[in-house]
């Protein structure tokens, strides 16, 4: 399973690592939204690999994108065969010997397209991995609504460690062992925010950031984790 891809002109990376690591399928590709610092290299993912099930969220028509990245993407499914499917939240899936469960989004409209991010909760063994996207605090309270939620071993940190996420309330129910924060080195929007580095501080000193770190790699043999980071936080 591959969730988001980055930027168009990242892709090439995504795809060497992926292929580097031997895969040529993909089960289930994931685009949590229709940012292009999230789906911006789709079509090449696509055009890349075979894949099996294309999960998206569900837009109004008046935010589905008209932008150069997205009508690529389209295009190439369409090329390709590949269907695209709706998250349904509670919906359940397997990849490998690990069970996915989608808990987002949980409305039909928002104001923010942040919010229709898929939100999927992935467990291994007795590990578990939380990925929201960039959905924010409204998203994050009608995830908690749903009941669907506990304790994290991983959390992928929502939209980069923006004050609008990461919210204390939503913190307070997975408490998770290890965040990740994916974030461009001196990015403009000053991400990843103090605040949200404080509120995760409260409950894990494994704060791995993609500025800092490079690329981290957390593998799980189902009873235990391992974190390598391509290099040491400054």
């Amino acid at each position: 399973m591959l969730i988001d891809c980055g930027e168009a002109d990242e892709s090439a990376r995504a795809v060497a690592y992926l292929q580097d690591m031997g895969i040529r399928q993909l089960d289930y590709v994931v685009g949590t939204h229709p940012h292009s610092d999230h789906m911006g290299g789709m079509d090449r993912i696509i055009e890349e690999f075979g894949i099996g099930e294309f999960i998206i969220p569900h837009l109004d028509d008046e935010d589905i994108p008209t932008t150069s990245y997205f009508l690529r993407f389209l295009d190439a499914a369409e090329r390709h065969g590949v269907k695209l499917t709706e998250a349904v939240t509670g919906s359940e899936f397997t990849v490998g010997d690990a069970h996915c469960e989608i808990v987002a989004p949980n409305s039909k409209k928002y104001e923010d397209i942040n919010n229709y991010s898929v939100g999927i909760v992935l467990r291994h063994g007795s590990e578990s991995f939380i990925f929201t996207g960039d959905a924010e605090g409204v998203a994050e309270q009608e995830m908690l609504g749903g009941g669907r939620l506990g304790k994290m071993n991983v959390y992928k940190v929502g939209h980069h460690g923006s004050s609008s996420s990461s919210t204390a309330a939503f913190l307070n129910v997975i408490r998770p062992d290890t965040a990740v924060i994916s974030c461009g080195a001196g990015n403009a929007y000053g991400h990843p925010t103090d605040s949200v580095i404080r509120r995760l501080s409260a409950y894990t000193d494994n704060i791995y950031r993609t500025d800092l770190c490079g690329s981290i790699v957390i593998t799980s043999d189902g009873s235990s984790l391992n974190v390598t980071a391509e290099r040491r936080s400054r």
